[in-house]
Parts: C-alpha cells; structure tokens; sequence
C-alpha cells in the first residue's frame, strides 16, 4: 500500500515507520500534528520544531498542521493533514494506548483510510530489543516517573539503558518503552536515514517530577563521518 506515517520525531513513529517498508509498503509522506499545548494526549510533543530536518534526512516529504492542544482541535488538524493525500492508509507507532489508537482510527474512518499499527500490542522488551538491533538511534528527550531523574535526558535508548529501565520497572511498574509517558524520545538515526542528526546545543528544562530536553541546535552530518 502507499501510505503515510503519524511522525513525531520519537522513537516508536520511526520504528513503526521502518517495520512498514520492511513489509514493503511505500511510504513517501511523514505526517505531523504540532499541538500548542505540551500536555496533548494525542500527540507527542518534545522538539517537534526538528520534525522538518528529520524528514529532510529521510527523503520524505513533510505535512504537518498546526492545533491548539484540544483533543478536539489534534483530530481536526489530523483530519486537514490526511485529507487530499494520494494514500491508501497510515502508519502508527502506536503500542498499548487505547485512547490513541480509538482516536486515529476514528479520523481515518471517516476518511476511508487503513491504519497500519506495526507495534500494537507486542511485548516491550522484544519491540526495544529489536529496535535497537534495526539500527535506531533515539536519546531521552522527556522524563516524568519515578526514577527517571535529569540524568536520564539526552541519554542514549541502547542495550544499557533497556537494562535499567527494566530494573525500574520492576521496582516502580513503569513502561520500559515509555507507554505510559514515563519518558519521551528523539531520533537522531535509523536505516532509512539518508544522513545523521546531530544535537549541536540543548537546554534542560526541570520542573518538579519531570524534566525535558529541549533540542535548540541541530544539524545534518554525512553518515560514516
């Protein structure tokens, strides 16, 4: 099918993303809602100001919408974003949410669209496990659990890190893939990009209980180098 992949710049959109080419899907459009409002149930939201040069380094091309936050207002722009595009269906890195996954399947409904959902309901550790061995490179862009201290943003999502946050999870019950919003990601490379991104400057923004890591420089680097 040709179709179009829900794209925040996370961890779980472009994983979603590479398992659907792998399925040999055609996938020329990255779709992106920019919600105003941080706390957006819908949407992830972290640095998604980078979403533009991540999809120039894919080769992809970008349609984004902005909204207001409203869960109402995220459907809406979704809506706009899908509408008129040359596709069969979308991809969704969504894993266990019901509530994002009634809500996108709602939209694409109404607009006789397939949602392809590559990582539903497939255990965590596997789906981080496999990540990792695709060649994803995502770092920790946002926490907000137990656990998860300042130290965590701009960590690296690798094999070490998969090791703790089990351990976390079995002391605290957290997602070891950030389900529940234990922690945001950024992508920084996978296989389908063309060239790297590299964080040039960020700054930390701590609040009590959770901390983000805001993306304020970055650029592409040739691969290899």
């Amino acid at each position: 099918m040709r179709l179009a992949a829900l794209y925040s710049g996370g961890k779980d959109s472009t994983f979603a993303l590479y398992v659907a080419e792998q399925m040999g899907h055609e996938m020329p459009y990255l779709v992106t809602v920019r919600p105003s409002d941080r706390a957006s149930w819908v949407f992830h939201t972290p640095n998604l100001s980078a979403v533009p040069l991540m999809a120039e380094a894919m080769g992809r091309t970008l349609v984004s919408r902005d909204s207001d936050g409203t869960e109402e207002g995220d459907l809406e722009a979704l809506r706009d974003a899908l509408s008129g595009l040359d596709i069969d269906g979308v991809v969704v890195g969504a894993l266990w949410s019901d509530y994002q996954w009634d809500r996108v399947n709602r939209v694409c409904g109404d607009l006789d669209l397939v949602v392809l959902a590559p990582l539903w309901r497939k255990s965590q550790d596997m789906l981080f496990e496999e990540m990792v061995s695709a060649g994803v490179r995502a770092i920790v862009a946002g926490v907000a659990a137990e656990g998860l201290g300042p130290e965590w943003l701009g960590r690296p999502l690798d094999g070490s890190a998969l090791a703790e946050l089990k351990g976390l999870r079995d002391r605290y019950g957290i997602s070891v893939m950030g389900e529940g919003g234990e922690y945001e990601s950024m992508t920084l490379d996978s296989p389908m990009h063309l060239k790297r991104i590299e964080a040039e400057s960020s700054e930390r923004r701590l609040e009590r209980g959770s901390g983000t890591l805001e993306v304020t420089g970055i650029r592409l680097s040739e691969k290899g180098h």
